[in-house]
């Protein structure tokens, strides 16, 4: 953690510097999954597996890397991480960072990370907003650290406690609606439909397109976030990877007392099937997140029903 608070210092200043230190967001090719590539994805996965050389992590594995890529042989860890989360938001100063899991390592580097999320010891991630802090758990509670600019050290301050918070706000992509599943349109109309909907309130919704941006807000103030699967090709199994982003956010988040799903199953009971596997995400609150599930055992005709009473909620 000590060589990866440095890259985060590092990344935080570069950062903050913009245009000075030249166009990071630029286009700098594409990663093994054919998503485009800035110039900051590629620095900063790089400064991580410089800083992790000859630490305990054996294994690393990067979303912008093909493979798992071994640093130490005779390290005991494996480090799944995506190294600069957001970055289509690099040149509109909106918050962006670095997610990050942590295995026990395992007889190969496959084998490391092609695990239940809940074999993770530790997760957490960096954002580079305001300010630049750290959220992380061991798996019992969350701890928050935040970067002093003066003395450049990373000082431990008040936990977030916003998980459980019974919050309005919910974050979705909306633009995306046509192509979702019935019970995400249903879960959603129930929303949008406000204080005269099944729901009886009105929702504000949020959506900023960056994942550790989205976790920190919910984890500070509650709320819930998704990512469905949808209709368009290459969203079948939801768009987010399960290795470097689903199963951290989600231990991160269960340690906090919330609940994160696929839209139905837990996200930490899933094993991927390879590397770069995708899936859905839904994280937030526990009765949030299990009231999404719910919708996805409705039957067609009550999902179906525009703002029609859904019997699973029914007093």
């Amino acid at each position: 953690m000590e060589r990866m608070a440095d890259v985060f210092r590092k990344t935080a200043r570069l950062i903050a510097r913009g245009e000075i230190e030249g166009d990071l967001a630029k286009a700098a090719g594409t990663n093994t999954d054919g998503d485009a590539q800035k110039a900051l994805d590629v620095i900063a996965d790089e400064a991580f597996m410089a800083a992790l050389a000859g630490s305990d992590v054996r294994y690393y594995a990067s979303e912008e890397q093909d493979s798992v890529v071994e640093l130490n042989g005779q390290g005991g860890l494996g480090l799944a991480i995506d190294p600069l989360d957001g970055s289509s938001n690099i040149d509109t100063n909106v918050s962006i960072g670095a997610i990050f899991g942590i295995y026990p390592a395992g007889p190969d580097g496959d084998a490391t990370f092609l695990r239940p999320g809940r074999e993770l010891i530790a997760a957490g991630y960096a954002i580079y907003g305001p300010q630049c802090s750290v959220v992380l758990t061991v798996g019992d509670g969350i701890l928050k650290f935040v970067l002093d600019p003066e003395t450049q050290e990373f000082v431990q301050v008040a936990s977030p406690a916003g998980v459980g918070i019974d919050s309005a706000e919910y974050a979705i992509n909306a633009s995306n609606y046509r192509h979702w599943t019935k019970p995400v349109r249903a879960y959603v109309d129930d929303l949008v439909a406000g204080a005269e909907g099944p729901r009886g309130r009105n929702f504000n919704l949020r959506w900023v397109a960056s994942l550790v941006a989205e976790t920190h807000r919910i984890l500070t103030r509650g709320g819930i976030f998704l990512y469905p699967s949808d209709a368009r090709e290459g969203y079948a199994h939801g768009r987010l990877r399960l290795v470097y982003e689903c199963a951290p956010i989600a231990f991160l988040v269960e340690a906090a007392g919330g609940m994160a799903s696929n839209g139905s199953d837990p996200i930490l009971d899933i094993v991927p099937d390879e590397l770069h596997a995708r899936s859905p995400l839904v994280f937030g609150g526990v009765d949030k997140v299990m009231r999404v599930a719910g919708y996805h055992e409705l039957p067609d005709e009550e999902i179906s029903a525009l703002f029609g009473n859904r019997g699973l909620f029914r007093a």
